[in-house]
């Protein structure tokens, strides 16, 4: 039966409370106006502390994600909707197909009803977009001045058909390296708003969910050794973690690796590496040569794959390096990322 409230929240002025986060009748209150109208799907609407679901034949993926992202709100996206397309991603990078999700949201005593409600929209919409329901979750609250706003983990789950085996140890000699685009977009949009700065043109983060295009490299290639989502690090820091776990080296030609020239022009100003600069809707395909055009071929044929480019190769290394032929013909290691380059960035 629907909780009766003697006020609606005050969605233009309200702000969290402490009592949102005490299991009481504030906190039911929240979750009846706020949460339920814009998630609203038949398993959250059991109102269960848990959620229960059949699965299909294949192996099951799960992969938990923290969002911390500063500005909550940025160019192409926000935290709601980044959370919702980072864990997809996680668990597409598989090979699975995204079922649910889960959602923690912990929110901090002072930050406005509106923004929550906006940030949930989003998160709402960008999981209605991907076909993968929130279907269970939980609010906390702290006090004002022992967080930032807004804390959102996500955990997902999803199936992975029979017969394909993606992984990050799966990297052998002569295999080709596939991005599926540009690089450097959401790492330098969220800087670019964080620190006030205009570039002469707009750069958008490229946040969004990469199921479907997975799905369909997939179906031309199941066959597929590795899948990654360069992130926080970027690709630089993801070959280096797969060639760490594959027990390979790599080698990159500069001049193959997609990056706008704004996003570009904007790291030399910042002192920034595109390499590191971290991504939300790129992913990193390793693959046998003899699949490589195909599979360059149907992720062209996608819109998230339009720019997609074989940027280098697999190499033996027992050192595990990651190697780059410069644009101007000289030879640099890739190192990992040393240190934080853009904090609180996913």
């Amino acid at each position: 039966m629907k909780q009766k409230f003697s006020q609606p929240l005050d969605f233009e002025h309200g702000k969290v409370e402490m009592a949102h986060g005490s299991g009481g009748r504030a906190m039911a209150q929240l979750i009846e106006e706020l949460f339920f109208p814009l998630l609203d799907n038949p398993m959250l609407r059991e109102r269960n502390d848990q959620a229960a679901f059949d699965i299909s034949a294949g192996r099951m993926v799960m992969s938990t994600d923290g969002h911390v992202i500063s500005p909550l709100f940025f160019p192409g996206g926000d935290i709601g909707s980044l959370s919702v397309h980072g864990t997809v991603n996680d668990v597409a990078m598989a090979g699975a197909k995204p079922l649910y999700l889960s959602a923690s949201f912990i929110l901090e005593a002072g930050f406005p009803l509106q923004d929550l409600r906006r940030i949930v929209a989003s998160m709402a919409q960008a999981a209605t977009d991907a076909g993968v329901p929130v279907v269970t979750g939980d609010t906390k609250v702290v006090e004002h001045g022992k967080g930032d706003g807004v804390f959102i983990t996500t955990t997902g789950v999803g199936c992975v058909p029979v017969g394909v085996n993606i992984s990050g140890k799966n990297a052998k000699p002569g295999d080709k390296i596939i991005v599926s685009g540009y690089l450097g977009d959401h790492g330098v949009a969220i800087m670019s708003e964080r620190n006030h700065l205009k570039f002469g043109t707009n750069i958008v983060s490229d946040t969004a969910s990469l199921h479907k295009l997975v799905e369909k490299m997939i179906e031309a290639v199941p066959q597929i050794h590795v899948l990654r989502d360069p992130t926080r690090g970027g690709l630089a820091t993801t070959l280096n973690e797969i060639a760490e776990q594959s027990d390979v080296g790599m080698r990159l030609k500069e001049a193959a690796i997609p990056v706008r020239e704004q996003v570009r022009g904007a790291c030399e100003l910042l002192g920034l590496d595109p390499l590191y600069v971290a991504n939300e809707g790129k992913l990193i395909a390793i693959c046998s040569a003899q699949d490589a055009d195909n599979l360059l071929a149907v992720m062209r044929a996608h819109p998230q794959g339009t720019h997609a480019a074989i940027v280098g190769e697999v190499i033996e290394d027992k050192r595990n390096f990651v190697q780059m032929e410069t644009a101007f013909g000289g030879q640099r290691i890739v190192q990992w990322l040393a240190g934080e380059q853009l904090p609180r960035i996913c």
